[in-house]
């Protein structure tokens, strides 16, 4: 680790050295802290920054603005003054405790006087060491280099008082572990279930955030299991941990809990079909919350087995929800939840018995989500029989396959009517309006079911439509 850290800070050099000597000469103390310090010693490069200073943050500013490209100081309230040079992405924060009230949702910060007094309020002790500057001296005042050789997280003082201080915490305990992939050293999991009620007073943003993190990383699945195991996800992902149905000798259906980890599991091995790769939150997400519409449509059969009809549109509606809770965009919520209420679609196509008109509806419906909802749909085959797995993979590669075709001869990904807005007024002498909407549409459904028309026929087709609805009308 010593000579991983060696030479990440030559790398950083000319960074380092020259705020160490900046804030040195000032009269101040520098030191990198937290997250680079701890990939450092992974072996792993940043380009973004932290460090912790003894200046205030007036200091902190005169001297950045003096040194960086540009500066900014949005951060100012909470001690940090942000700067950009060249491609490193700089933030110095005055050394501060902070902490929550009882009810509060923003911490109140107090600036500190010491560089082990600001390491010993950080989350664990894998974040909570330093390397001062200049000079380059580790600083690992709770054994943060012994844990990390452990791939153990721990907290700086008792996990209760950390917790205490910044619910948001243990939120980020289950987001490390599966960044990292540590073990959650046993009083820290101990203190998580008793104290995640508290999580209620942070922010959903601010849960948002490191949800999606956590999702991003490279096991979820550990992150994910810690949030259920602790009692942390009812209070910000309760859809999840209810998906653990319980089961009887009487009554036949999968495990939905460990289905739905494994369909995560298998999407993220699927992100290289997706055009931008992964980790793709938005795919991750939805094979997430696919079947959380499970346990309200439960319905036990006669014979044993169990049904869940409608769990796709129930779910739906229960992922746009849950989003909008934690605040996301509009566009992530439209994404996840189309997918969400699509992910059952491709098992009406049986062996392969669609017509082109339904494989343009199914593209057409999908979206600009096609091919994720083909990662969701290939990830939610979990079956132990492998016959019926080759089966319904075969069955997805014919059906993408049309898809493929059908997309070169009729430019699916961009399906209209034959005849556009203004054409159906020429023709059938409308102003905007309803009618025109109705004619539109029509021309559309017909476009689905029977694929490119000529502008003859289309205008043919039209105009006996129109008859018949004027026929209609007068009846």
């Amino acid at each position: 680790m010593q000579q991983r850290v060696a030479s990440a800070l030559a790398t950083l050099a000319p960074v380092t050295d020259e705020l160490g000597a900046l804030f040195a000469s000032a009269g101040e103390e520098l030191a990198l802290v937290g997250g680079p310090v701890r990939d450092a010693m992974l072996g792993r490069l940043h380009d973004d920054l932290d460090f912790a200073t003894s200046a205030r943050p007036d200091t902190t500013e005169r001297l950045l603005k003096g040194w960086g490209d540009t500066t900014w100081g949005m951060g100012r309230e909470f001690g940090t003054i942000g700067a950009r040079k060249g491609e490193y992405h700089v933030e110095v924060t005055t050394y501060r405790s902070e902490a929550y009230d009882a009810s509060s949702r923003k911490p109140t910060v107090d600036f500190g006087d010491t560089l082990t007094g600001d390491l010993g309020r950080r989350d664990f002790t894998v974040n909570a060491m330093a390397v001062t500057l200049p000079g380059n001296t580790v600083e690992d005042p709770f054994g943060g280099v012994v844990d990390l050789a452990h791939g153990l997280l721990r907290t700086p003082g008792t996990p209760e008082d950390s917790f205490s201080d910044d619910p948001l915490r243990m939120m980020r305990a289950a987001r490390f572990a599966a960044q990292l992939g540590f073990s959650v050293a046993p009083e820290v999991v101990e203190a998580m279930r008793a104290m995640a009620g508290r999580i209620e007073i942070v922010s959903a943003e601010r849960v948002r955030d490191e949800l999606v993190k956590l999702v991003r990383a490279p096991y979820p699945r550990r992150g994910l299991t810690l949030l259920v195991e602790t009692g942390l996800a009812d209070h910000v992902l309760p859809e999840l941990p209810a998906l653990a149905l319980e089961h009887d000798e009487h009554h036949r259906h999968k495990d939905v809990y460990q289905h739905t980890l494994t369909v995560l599991e298998q999407a993220i091995a699927l992100e290289d079909r997706l055009p931008g790769g992964g980790p793709d939150f938005v795919s991750r997400f939805a094979a997430l919350m696919h079947d959380v519409g499970k346990p309200r449509t439960r319905k036990f059969q006669d014979d044993g087995t169990v049904t869940f009809h409608h769990h796709d549109v129930v779910g739906a509606k229960m992922t746009r929800k849950r989003m909008k809770a934690l605040r996301f965009s509009n566009d992530e919520i439209a994404a996840v939840t189309k997918l969400v209420e699509l992910h059952l679609r491709f098992h009406g196509y049986g062996s392969g018995e669609w017509t082109d008109s339904a494989v343009r509806r199914y593209v057409r419906d999908a979206g600009d989500q096609l091919d994720r909802l083909h990662v969701l749909t290939r990830a939610d085959c979990t079956t132990r029989n492998k016959r019926k797995a080759d089966r319904l993979r075969r069955t997805y590669d014919d059906i993408e396959s049309r898809i493929e075709r059908l997309a070169e001869e009729e430019e699916l990904a961009s399906v209209r009517p034959d005849l556009d807005g203004n054409q159906i007024m020429t023709l059938l002498g409308l102003k905007p309006g309803r009618d025109v909407g109705a004619a539109y549409h029509h021309l559309l459904e017909l476009r689905m079911d029977h694929g490119p028309m000529s502008e003859e026929d289309a205008t043919a087709a039209l105009l006996a439509w129109w008859e018949e609805r004027k026929r209609a009308d007068g009846a």
